[in-house]
């Protein structure tokens, strides 16, 4: 066992706070790498504060990881000290039903995906995530970075670019595809890069028209006030595919009705109420309301290397390990653009 420097969450009403936390011993097929930097998901400031239940007291928070291998075990096939990594939302999953037989490991049904933190890993010890100096995992739940990214762009890749990559891969979007953005936050902002990057027709749907500018530099081709009645009047029909990042309750029969006939509303948000979808709108237009949760490993290194290649990153702010709890606070306020990543070196000691 080693000893790193972290933040933690002692308790859901209580800031993070600098203490340590072992990580286990480099196993014939891990690889130990120091974090330098750990990107800030909205998912962590639910899970810290309990709003989706089940927290394991204290958690250390972060799936948006990225860093440089300092050992691997002696099996250890895919990496070496010095190689540019990261991990993103899960450590381990079962490795044997269907969905992991696939590579799609974020829908493993032989007992779930084992979480980056707030989870039980195999040896029986809660995981502990990307706030902190180091990390050992898996080589199998490894990603490379390649050396077109950035390390501190590429963190929050590692779950906002995997979890709009991958709808974006699934329902095939390329040239000549319609799309639609529901929001331009931490997830939006890179649904637009990604979809740019892959020939769409990109619409930001957004409540008001003041991040339009950033919207338009980012990638969009048109963008568009929800707030403003008329914009479902002028859309209707509209688009292949919608990709819903916000987790408020939205009226799904004013945004179905924005889709082409067999067109799919993807919801990546988690709203905190069940939703109320219209038949309707379904109905009248064949369309589809479903879902996506990140992407399975390949998956995730397809979509770094796709970055890499096409220069898509996303627009980040560095901060410093004791400024987390400020930017939670910015982040529920919704005053970031467009994600925090935190530089994790006097957590490295």
């Amino acid at each position: 066992m080693s000893t790193v420097t972290a933040y933690a969450a002692p308790s859901a009403s209580a800031p993070l706070e600098k203490t340590t936390i072992t990580r286990r011993e480099v196993g014939p097929h891990d690889v130990a790498f120091d974090i330098h930097f750990s990107g800030i998901c909205h998912s962590d400031i639910h899970t810290v504060r309990d709003e989706w239940g089940r927290a394991r007291y204290p958690v250390v928070p972060g799936h948006e990881i990225a860093g440089v291998v300092t050992a691997v075990g002696a099996e250890v096939t895919k990496f070496a000290v010095g190689d540019r990594v990261g991990v993103g939302c899960f450590v381990d999953s079962c490795r044997e039903c269907e969905q992991c037989r696939a590579g799609e490991e974020q829908y493993c049904t032989g007992g779930g995906m084992v979480g980056t933190y707030n989870a039980v890993g195999r040896d029986g010890q809660q995981t502990q995530g990307g706030y902190s100096g180091a990390i050992v995992v898996d080589e199998n739940y490894v990603l490379r970075i390649p050396e077109g990214l950035p390390l501190d762009a590429a963190a929050p890749l590692l779950c906002a670019g995997i979890t709009l990559y991958s709808p974006l891969r699934h329902w095939n979007v390329g040239d000549g595809t319609r799309v639609a953005i529901i929001g331009l936050g931490g997830l939006g902002h890179m649904g637009v890069k990604l979809a740019d990057a892959m020939g769409a027709h990109v619409t930001v749907l957004s409540q008001s028209l003041k991040k339009m500018e950033d919207g338009l530099r980012l990638g969009a081709d048109e963008y568009y006030a929800t707030a403003d009645r008329d914009t479902f009047k002028k859309l209707r029909g509209s688009f292949d595919v919608i990709l819903n990042t916000v987790s408020a309750n939205l009226d799904m029969g004013g945004y179905l009705g924005l889709l082409k006939v067999d067109g799919t509303l993807v919801e990546l948000g988690m709203p905190e109420k069940p939703m109320s979808v219209p038949a309707h709108p379904l109905a009248g237009g064949r369309r589809s309301l479903s879902g996506s949760m990140i992407g399975g490993i390949a998956e995730t290194q397809e979509m770094l290397d796709f970055c890499a290649e096409h220069g898509v990153l996303p627009e980040i702010e560095v901060i410093t390990p004791d400024y987390i709890n400020e930017a939670y606070d910015r982040v529920v306020a919704s005053d970031v653009r467009y994600r925090f990543v935190i530089d994790t070196a006097t957590l490295r000691g």
